[in-house]
């Protein structure tokens, strides 16, 4: 498929571009949410005004009531008051009880192929905008599991309204301190949610103070729970500060107790003083078993703690890491630099059928866990360095013939960009990025240094939710 299909660009892609603001902050509009832009913009038109204005929260079709509360770079943006008729893609029931008050998921009424479609169009808008000349888009590939797929869930304590009685889940939708008690999230398998109501139980049984941002006084934080997805080996992390003690022995018998699917191989005390609402640790301990567990990836066996990097979807990261493998394509003989290498992943997913690879990674922690892991599965043609890439970069005796980027979600910083592009000229690049918007910021820079986009192609990790990942081939041109 060719770039500028007409039924992509109908619209314009930021709202009101270069139109003058008549609207006024406070005035209220209904009107039909035409599309959905990434992540989570609806544009609506208000024919009165003659102007688009960006609602977030919406899905397309859906008649809707917002007050325009800013404007921003030219564009009116609106405050989401009411749904006043459902949009016709909502073709079926909310499939859990916080639905649509929790900012977890926000399409679990559309079908999973609605979805899909409305994401594609999505990343083509971004992408064609982005990219000179043709480029080949090959569509979104579908998650295997569309519910239940999620390995690693960051839960918080609070209460759901004021003076209200203790909750532990996810945030309400547009809200930084009101918490959603998350009993039957659909996004993780169903031991997370009756893991989380054990430790909310319990807590609320003993009247336990929960961390409040504003004051930073209390004990409960937050709850990670990471499981494997083809191991069923789970890690339970309670997070809290040291401004109380309490007895938790009682809470870890409670948890050995219960009837899962999976098995809890560690549960952990995480001590976090930090003002900030990270889920970070000053001092671990450990309750009972171990401080890890075991996930499986195309046939390969990884050991993971409780803040190792591991893709949160481990049936579509195996889907991502086939496309990255294929657009890497023929490595033999060849030395593939993978940056951003978090705990070494792709580097052994590609090391079977290249040279060397050669993996940069700035978290310590993470680069450990690549060596053990790569020593677990025999791998040792991989080389992890602990670094961040601008400074790596320039330590580097090694040339690379392919390299692979996976960076953060802001994407790569500024000054790395021109040694990954001008230092190497690798004929080809894999940039895999979950937020397109960084993605297209830093194609103008490769496109500038002489690469053209050849293939995308996007992998939707996270069903129901307004992520998806985005796999782009870049080749240079002679």
């Amino acid at each position: 498929m060719k770039r500028r299909d007409a039924d992509y660009c109908t619209l314009p892609l930021f709202a009101n571009a270069n139109m003058e603001i008549c609207m006024k902050k406070g005035q209220i509009f209904e009107g039909i949410i035409e599309r959905v832009d990434f992540a989570n913009k609806g544009i609506v038109y208000i024919p009165e005004e003659e102007k688009y204005v960006t609602v977030k929260n919406g899905i397309p079709g859906q008649k809707v009531r917002f007050m325009i509360n800013k404007f921003k770079r030219g564009n009116a943006e609106g405050r989401l008051i009411e749904i006043v008729e459902k949009s016709p893609l909502e073709t079926r029931k909310a499939v859990c009880s916080i639905f649509p008050g929790c900012g977890g998921c926000m399409y679990q009424t559309m079908s999973y192929e609605e979805q899909m479609k409305m994401k594609e169009g999505q990343i083509r808008r971004i992408m064609d905008k982005a990219v000179n000349g043709d480029y080949v888009f090959e569509g979104v590939k579908a998650s295997p599991k569309e519910f239940g797929y999620r390995n690693k869930m960051e839960f918080s304590f609070g209460n759901e309204y004021k003076d209200g009685p203790l909750s532990l889940g996810l945030h309400k939708k547009g809200s930084t301190y009101d918490i959603l008690t998350a009993s039957d999230c659909r996004l993780v398998h169903e031991d997370m949610n009756r893991i989380l109501m054990c430790v909310l139980e319990y807590f609320r049984e003993r009247n336990v103070s929960f961390y409040r941002k504003m004051q930073h006084i209390g004990y409960l934080r937050h709850l990670l729970l990471r499981r494997g997805d083809t191991t069923g080996e789970i890690l339970v992390n309670l997070v809290t500060t040291t401004q109380e003690e309490h007895d938790l022995q009682p809470l870890t018998e409670a948890l050995l107790k219960l009837d899962l699917d999976g098995k809890i191989v560690g549960i952990l005390h995480i001590l976090n003083d930090s003002l900030s609402d990270v889920v970070r640790s000053d001092e671990t301990h450990i309750l009972w078993g171990q401080d890890y567990f075991y996930e499986k990836l195309l046939g390969l066996e990884f050991k993971i703690t409780p803040f190792s990097f591991f893709q949160p979807n481990t049936r579509g990261a195996e889907v991502l890491y086939e496309t990255v493998r294929n657009y890497v394509g023929d490595i033999r003989d060849m030395t593939v630099f993978d940056l951003f290498s978090g705990t070494g992943t792709i580097s052994q997913v590609l090391a079977p059928v290249a040279k060397q690879v050669v993996g940069v990674e700035i978290v310590e922690e993470a680069v450990e866990a690549a060596k053990e892991n790569a020593a677990r599965n025999g791998i040792s043609n991989c080389k992890f360095i602990a670094g961040d890439v601008f400074q790596v970069l320039d330590e580097l005796e090694e040339k690379p013939d392919v390299i692979v980027l996976d960076p953060p979600r802001d994407g790569i910083h500024p000054k790395a960009l021109p040694k990954i592009i001008d230092r190497y000229r690798c004929e080809k690049v894999v940039y895999i990025s979950c937020k397109p918007t960084s993605l297209a910021r830093d194609l103008q820079a490769f496109q500038a240094g002489g690469y053209e986009v050849e293939r995308v192609c996007c992998i939707d990790q996270f069903p129901n939710t307004v992520h998806i990942e985005t796999v782009c081939l870049l080749r240079l041109k002679h």
